[in-house]
């Protein structure tokens, strides 16, 4: 088997981008797939490894305790960044007395997509628009919930909080992402209320829009996802250096965040990061030879 390119990245519909897909590519022969390799060590670090499920459960098991504890006392401003507001200013959507509400990304944060993600494996194809678009329409039973997510959905909704998914998945496939979720056990999610999409605004990828919609209704005391754009489109800039990247998510204004409000899910798979270059990576004098 081909190994999968990690060139899912700003593309899958669950992740926050501005980036075109790429061109479909036909699936190789079949003789080429019938003796399929092991998956790529993404994808089997991700969806098959102790290690993964460990660290997302816990990661639901924070964002649980961490609401329980956000309402104990009103909050003043919810974890949405105000229209205008930047990640060196940051500022917040006020909460007033707006019900609580957590919002979480889907793919890859709610869900795994084994079905859509093994088919393209099994084919070396990084992503196929048409075929994802299938996906979204019909793979309800085929993608299941993500270690402790159910656990950490009924802890939230129990406790008063409305449980939001704001993904990048099409609005015209709206009942199938419907029925996706409540298949792998998480619930009703329902298009418009509790379920936005890509479609739903002017905004295109950006989640910044759809965001903003919620606060307006809600007081956001939980963001949660994959990428980086789950939390503000501002780290989607593709004009920003992948080190001015890693200061803005790593300064203090974010870093006041995570873990308290805001919560990032592992995924080696995608994102925005399968741009980086060698120098990008590695550091200036890293080299090293062997003698």
């Amino acid at each position: 088997m081909r190994a999968l390119t990690l060139t899912l990245a700003l593309l899958l519909a669950g992740c926050a981008s501005t980036g075109t897909a790429p061109l479909a590519v036909p699936p190789p022969p079949a003789a080429e797939t019938t003796e399929a390799a092991k998956p790529p060590a993404p994808l089997q670090y991700l969806y098959g490894s102790a290690e993964a499920a460990i660290a997302v459960r816990r990661a639901y098991t924070r964002i649980a305790d961490y609401a329980a504890w956000r309402i104990s006392e009103r909050p003043h401003d919810s974890v949405v960044l105000a229209a205008g507001a930047t990640m060196d200013a940051p500022r917040f959507e006020p909460c007033g007395d707006k019900p609580y509400a957590a919002v979480f990304d889907a793919d890859e944060t709610l869900i795994w997509n084994l079905g859509s993600m093994r088919w393209f494996a099994e084919r070396g194809i990084a992503f196929d628009r048409d075929v994802w678009d299938q996906w979204e329409k019909t793979g309800a039973g085929k993608a299941v919930a993500m270690p402790g997510s159910i656990e950490m959905v009924n802890a939230l909704r129990a406790a008063g909080i409305t449980v939001i998914a704001n993904t990048n998945r099409s609005a015209a496939n709206a009942s199938g992402s419907e029925d996706t979720l409540r298949a792998a056990g998480l619930g009703e999610f329902r298009h418009g209320e509790t379920l936005f999409l890509l479609g739903d605004d002017d905004g295109g990828s950006s989640k910044d829009p759809r965001r903003a919609t919620i606060a307006s209704r809600y007081c956001v005391i939980v963001l949660a996802g994959d990428q980086l754009g789950d939390f503000s489109q501002q780290f989607n800039d593709r004009a920003l250096p992948a080190a001015s990247r890693m200061t803005l998510a790593t300064g203090p204004a974010a870093s006041a965040l995570w873990d308290k409000g805001w919560f990032l899910l592992p995924n080696p798979v995608y994102g925005p990061w399968d741009r980086l270059d060698w120098d990008d990576i590695f550091s200036t004098g890293s080299e090293w030879e062997p003698q």
